[in-house]
């Protein structure tokens, strides 16, 4: 893959080998080496979506703005295409394609490359990453695909970001929601906080019947967390009830929980950290930088 990267230009090297990946940059790069001969126009109706694209829903209203734009003013950035047997496949400018649709454009400037698919998946990747307002968990699908694709711990995906550690593990934890629970958040009934707070359950039936309450009920985010503490509702971060004995311990369990993104007890002279399966634990024990032969 190294190989390929170097293959493809100064640009992309940058981008994926730099300690803060920065996509305007990458997209700089290539606008600044291409010639005029290398911005071509070419048909709407002869590009392909990026099938790696990891946005579901498109803000109507922002196209609209984009849209109009365009309309007055054209298309100022050309997108990135890849030629394929049938047309062009989009490398990025998913919403600069979809405005222009909208505002009546037949052709748009565009520059090919010859990207593999691996690296279209990665540049569609980071370009919504740091472009789009993705749903949450769009952005935890994300998070996940770029560090499987780019084989890189937890750690380094917060590094290249510039976010927090316990920022990142908090997003790829909305991943344990059940999928009609993950579909709420994408049709934008459910929020990001929401979803926060609903992936510290342990339950999945619970998780479920919390999340349709909240649409039904429009509850807010310190409505669930009141409930959940009322109903005694066992989370995987700990809650603030806990009793004399280890209540100098409660502060502790709290920012280890949101740490490791599971719950945590101190007590009786013991740590306990929970895990839900053989991932989760994997997940942990990299966390703890413990190899195992």
């Amino acid at each position: 893959m190294e190989q390929k990267k170097k293959a493809l230009g100064r640009g992309l090297e940058q981008l994926f080998d730099s300690e803060v990946l920065d996509f305007d940059s990458f997209e700089s790069n290539i606008l600044k080496s291409a010639d005029e001969n290398d911005i071509i126009n070419i048909d709407l109706s002869e590009i392909r979506s990026n099938p790696y694209q990891p946005r579901k829903k498109f803000n109507n209203d922002s196209l609209m703005e984009l849209a109009e734009s365009i309309k007055n003013y054209g298309v100022f950035q050309p997108i990135i295409v890849k030629k394929s047997i049938r047309g062009y496949d989009l490398i990025a400018g998913e919403r600069r394609v979809r405005a222009s649709k909208m505002a009546g454009l037949k052709t748009i400037p565009a520059i090919v490359k010859d990207f593999s698919d691996e690296l279209m998946r990665e540049i569609a990747l980071l370009e919504n990453l740091q472009r789009e307002n993705l749903t949450a968990v769009e952005l935890a699908w994300a998070y996940k695909s770029i560090i499987d694709s780019l084989h890189i711990t937890q750690d380094e995906l917060a590094l290249k970001l510039g976010k927090s550690r316990s920022s990142v593990t908090n997003v790829l934890g909305l991943l344990r929601l059940p999928a009609s629970v993950q579909d709420m958040v994408l049709d934008g009934r459910l929020s990001m906080g929401h979803a926060r707070e609903l992936s510290k359950l342990e339950s999945s039936e619970e998780i479920i019947n919390y999340a349709k309450k909240i649409v039904d009920e429009n509850l807010s985010v310190r409505d669930i967390e009141k409930m959940s503490r009322a109903e005694d509702v066992k989370k995987k971060y700990p809650v603030s009830r806990v009793s004399k004995d280890n209540n100098q311990y409660a502060y502790i369990e709290k920012q280890l929980g949101e740490y490791f993104g599971t719950k945590v007890k101190v007590g009786n002279k013991k740590l306990e950290i929970s895990f839900v399966n053989d991932n989760d634990l994997n997940r942990l024990l990299e966390m703890m930088k413990i190899k195992l032969n």
